[in-house]
């Protein structure tokens, strides 16, 4: 399904929901030579805790992606305001459309549309407008779902793990929210793997396969 060649690109709503929702995928694909390009939207500085200094999520997702060997020239962090995407709708489904003219990726990682958070389902719905013509599938964020449609999963093993929590632990900003934690990182990963016979997998929505 994964095509040589051509780009995958991951949308993140928020600095660190890439890594939360696909990084072991992440990991796996940029082993197999893929080039993997990751934009954010918000950076976030207004959620910041009071320690930190503007700009901390930004420079923290740098040094994430380079620890999934995304290079920094392929990583993007646009300054829209965090909770407020909504107001910002149009300006986000046309940044869209231009990557998909400028980029023409073969596959778009994205929260799903089931997604709570409102600014998770905004880049949702707007990515499914942008990239119909390509294959998307919406990545797993647990804590923001009630209901979440696991129709794929990807199979990863534990050095993809690692990487993912590896990644995960350059948001120190972010060390104390629970859906950090190793523990529950591991554990999730190994239950999604269960499912399909595997030590660990991550779980997507397809919502559109192009071959």
């Amino acid at each position: 399904m994964f095509l040589n060649g051509q780009p995958i690109l991951v949308l993140a709503p928020h600095t660190d929901d890439g890594e939360l929702g696909c990084g072991a995928t992440i990991s796996k694909l940029t082993k197999l030579g893929h080039d993997i390009h990751y934009v954010a939207f918000c950076s976030c500085d207004e959620s910041l805790p009071k320690d930190f200094e503007p700009g901390s999520l930004r420079r923290e997702l740098l040094e994430a992606t380079g620890v999934l060997r995304i290079p920094s020239e392929n990583v993007t962090v646009h300054k829209f305001t965090v909770r407020k995407l909504s107001y910002s709708r149009q300006d986000v489904l046309e940044e869209l459309v231009r990557l998909n003219r400028n980029l023409q990726p073969q596959m778009v990682f994205c929260p799903t549309i089931d997604d709570l958070h409102q600014d998770h389902s905004v880049v949702a719905q707007e990515a499914l407008r942008a990239f119909k013509t390509k294959t998307i599938l919406g990545y797993e964020v647990p804590w923001n779902t009630i209901e979440f449609h696991a129709n794929y999963l990807v199979t990863v093993d534990e050095s993809d793990i690692d990487l993912k929590i590896e990644a995960l632990r350059k948001y120190t900003s972010q060390k104390n929210r629970p859906y950090f934690s190793e523990r529950f990182l591991r554990a999730h990963a190994h239950s999604r793997g269960v499912t399909v016979g595997a030590e660990y997998a991550e779980a997507f929505t397809l919502y559109r396969a192009v071959y």
